[in-house]
């Protein structure tokens, strides 16, 4: 039995499934995690989500960014944009509340006290402890899945406040905790998060920092799985830091981690139309 931990797919179904074939996946004994971004600027993002939860109990998946974009179009909190959103097939689908029902219930951390991984899909805050996060994560997990989820996703978007603090509102805390759980790349040393940098974590803004490299975080003994920073291309020379998603979509590759042993296996992905806004 082994272990797979699999960078953003964002809708690459064929090169997902060409790695599974490579790595000999056998779904009665291996298990796969995903780091989130399972939808979007590829090609099949509704037969990536259809595929992925008929894997049942053999894939898990935490939330990314582009999951929780379909999630608050599909609550109608934004509207669908076809510039940017290129999963109408999943909004039009026949099993689309199936589909939906079945995202909205997937975590936003996974950690494993066996194998000793932690599944994430952007980062941790350089102040959080596990037991810190698993309760920010579980504050996420309990809006999307509750009566109220509407509500959750009409405050869900900006880039404010971009540190913590006890006084926020109710919403202003949720925003921050998705905020560092799907879209963290760069933060200061005291915990200010920034959104702009999307380049290699050599060009990080002045004064900030890649939220790996913080020598002072209080989770760097966790080994942390993680995606959505396509410019690592999968490296992020941080011991315990394991970078994932090497740019599937932009045409590079498509990249599992077996957790086992640590042995990476990559599948290339080929071009996607130049007219894809990213």
């Amino acid at each position: 039995m082994s272990t797979y931990a699999i960078g953003d797919i964002q809708g690459c179904l064929a090169p997902l499934k060409r790695l599974l074939h490579k790595i000999h996946f056998d779904p009665t004994q291996d298990k796969l995690w995903f780091s989130g971004d399972l939808i979007n600027r590829g090609p099949d993002s509704l037969e990536t989500l259809r595929f992925i939860k008929s894997l049942n109990q053999s894939a898990l998946t935490v939330l990314g960014n582009h999951d929780l974009t379909l999630l608050a179009i599909a609550y109608e909190a934004i509207p669908y944009n076809p510039i940017y959103h290129t999963f109408k097939d999943i909004l039009e689908a026949p099993d689309k509340n199936e589909l939906i029902e079945w995202l909205r219930h997937q975590p936003l951390l996974h950690h494993d006290p066996t194998l000793e991984y932690t599944l994430v899909h952007a980062g941790l805050h350089p102040h959080w402890d596990l037991p810190q996060a698993l309760l920010h994560a579980q504050a996420i997990e309990s809006a999307i899945q509750g009566s109220q989820a509407k509500d959750f996703f009409l405050h869900l978007y900006g880039d404010t406040p971009n540190q913590w603090d006890s006084n926020l509102t109710h919403f202003e805390k949720l925003r921050f905790i998705v905020n560092v759980f799907t879209r963290l790349r760069f933060c200061t040393p005291g915990g200010k998060l920034e959104f702009t940098g999307k380049g290699s974590k050599e060009n990080c803004p002045n004064g900030y920092f890649p939220w790996f490299s913080l020598p002072t975080r209080l989770n760097r003994h966790l080994k942390i799985l993680f995606g959505h920073w396509a410019a690592l291309q999968g490296e992020s020379l941080e011991p315990n830091a394991f970078a994932l998603d090497t740019g599937c979509v932009f045409g590079n590759c498509l990249t599992a981690m077996r957790l086992e042993d640590g042995i990476r296996f990559s599948e290339s992905c080929g071009e996607f139309p130049a007219n894809i806004h990213f």
